[in-house]
């Protein structure tokens, strides 16, 4: 019998994981002993604080990030193929989603192994749902290029978009790139578009304000390198 690809929520932050995960991921934890992490340090910290404190060492851990080989990911397949249950986690949020994760979960479904999720926090769902903007139709962009010259010309061809078909529009950034975002954002987008900041989401000092581009001109947010989330909305 094959075994079960678990993909298992983590929180956004530092917080309590009983604060925003269900009792049924708390369950499972319990009788997973293999995990696929993006880093194996900060997985036994979450699941420390999901219960298993002193029994972490009987757990085996697998990393799957930007730096694994597609030969250590299909060796991990194998281990469903052999019968393994295995827990996938990505560093915040849900495993598989902006998340190297993703690769594994395709390649169980290509091994017919049962994929099963988890309820969790999704920083993407909870700034949407926060912003105002349109949540019948929206995009999510991901990463912008680095280049400032280049970030902006994506960040105008985004904006277009939406004005063009009212879709909401969401981005992210590494945390320590976050104030370059804004201030790109300020200096290419149309002062009538509107832009959501979601920092720290489900955190204790969580910050989500939405305002349009003059409005943030007027008083820019100071995000730092707080975990954010960028929602866009053009005007039409």
């Amino acid at each position: 019998m094959k075994g079960k690809l678990y993909l298992i929520p983590t929180p956004l932050g530092d917080n309590d994981p009983l604060e925003v995960l269900p009792a049924s991921v708390f369950e499972i934890v319990k009788h997973i002993t293999t995990y696929v992490v993006e880093e194996t340090r900060t997985a036994r910290r979450f699941l420390s604080k999901y219960g298993l404190k002193g029994k972490i060492d009987g757990l085996t851990f697998y990393e799957l990030n930007e730096h694994t080989a597609a030969a250590d990911a299909a060796a991990y397949v194998r281990l469903l193929d052999e019968g393994t249950d295995v827990g996938l986690m990505s560093e915040a949020g849900l495993p598989a989603v902006a998340d190297p994760g993703s690769i594994l979960v395709r390649a169980a479904h290509e091994h017919d192994i049962e994929v099963v999720p988890f309820v969790g926090p999704s920083s993407l769902m909870l700034a949407l749902m926060s912003s105002g903007f349109n949540g019948q139709s929206f995009a999510f962009n991901g990463y912008l290029p680095v280049k400032p010259e280049e970030r902006r010309a994506r960040l105008r061809a985004i904006e277009k978009i939406s004005a063009q078909t009212g879709q909401t529009q969401i981005l992210i950034e590494t945390p320590y790139r976050n104030d370059a975002m804004m201030s790109d954002m300020l200096a290419a987008l149309s002062p009538s578009t509107s832009v959501c900041v979601a920092a720290n989401i489900t955190c204790p000092d969580a910050c989500i304000r939405t305002r349009t581009v003059a409005e943030w001109k007027q008083n820019p947010p100071q995000i730092g390198k707080r975990p954010c989330v960028f929602v866009l909305m053009a005007a039409r």
